[in-house]
C-alpha cells in the first residue's frame, strides 16, 4: 500500500523523487545523442549493486489532431524492434533546459510541415524507467494546418517516412487490438480519449503547454 508521500493532498497517488546512495559511477559508452552509464548503488538491505542504464536528453511527442477527429501519424522503420511503425511526431530535446513546447513545435514542423494554435499537456512519462532515464512530454495540439515555404530534406529512416491523418476512435481500437504498439502514440490517443471522458471539465482539465517539467526543467 503507498504511503502517505505518495499521495496528493486529495488522495491521489503521485510518484515520489528519491536518490539511493551511489558509491561509483562510470560511463562505459558515449554515443552522438544516448550514452550508457553504471551506478554501484546501497540497496535497502545494505548491499551495493549496478545497474546500468541509458541516459537520454528527453523527448517531445505531438499528438496533433484536426477538425475532423484525425490524428496526424507517421510511419517509420525502427531498427531495434525490426518494425516500421505508425508514431505521432516526436524528437528529442535539443539541448539541456531546452522549453519542451518550442521541441514539440519544431518537430511538428519538420516532421509534418504542420503548424497548431492551441497547445496542451497530454501526459508526462519515463518509457523503460528500470533500463533508462528517458522522460517525454507528450503535447495535444489541435488548431492544425500545413505550412508552406522551405521544407527539410528527409535522409536515412526519414526517406521512407509516410504521413497519414487517422480518426481518433480507429486509433484507440488499434492500441486495444495489439495492432499499434509505439508507447507516444499509444499513451496520446488513450490520454485523449480518457481526457475527454473525465467529466464536464474535459479537455480543459489538461495542464496547460507551458506546465512545468521536473523531470527535464526548463526556462520559459
Amino acid at each position: 500500500m503507498a504511503g502517505a508521500e505518495g499521495r496528493t493532498e486529495r488522495g491521489r497517488l503521485r510518484d515520489v523523487p528519491q536518490e539511493w546512495t551511489i558509491t561509483a559511477s562510470e560511463t562505459p559508452f558515449t554515443g552522438n545523442k544516448t550514452g550508457v552509464r553504471t551506478d554501484r548503488v546501497v540497496m535497502p538491505d545494505g548491499s551495493v549493486v549496478s545497474r546500468d542504464y541509458q541516459v537520454h536528453p528527453g523527448s517531445v511527442a505531438v499528438l496533433a489532431l484536426d477538425e475532423q477527429d484525425r490524428v496526424l501519424v507517421i510511419s517509420q522503420y525502427r531498427h531495434p524492434v525490426r518494425h516500421k511503425l505508425w508514431e505521432i511526431p516526436a524528437g528529442l530535446l535539443d539541448v539541456p533546459g531546452e522549453n519542451p513546447l518550442h521541441a514539440a513545435q519544431r518537430e511538428l514542423y519538420e516532421e509534418a510541415h504542420v503548424r497548431a494554435e492551441e497547445w496542451r499537456v497530454l501526459a508526462d512519462v519515463y518509457t523503460s524507467p528500470g533500463g533508462s532515464d528517458e522522460a517525454v512530454r507528450i503535447f495535444l495540439a489541435r488548431g492544425i494546418s500545413d505550412v508552406e515555404g522551405e521544407r527539410f530534406a528527409a535522409a536515412e529512416e526519414e526517406a521512407d517516412m509516410e504521413v497519414a491523418r487517422v480518426p481518433l476512435a480507429e486509433l484507440v481500437r488499434g492500441v486495444l487490438a495489439g495492432d499499434l504498439h509505439n508507447n507516444c502514440l499509444v499513451t496520446g490517443v488513450l490520454a485523449l480519449s480518457a481526457a475527454r471522458a473525465g467529466g464536464p471539465e474535459g479537455l480543459g482539465a489538461l495542464r496547460p503547454a507551458e506546465a512545468p517539467w521536473p523531470a527535464r526543467p526548463f526556462e520559459g
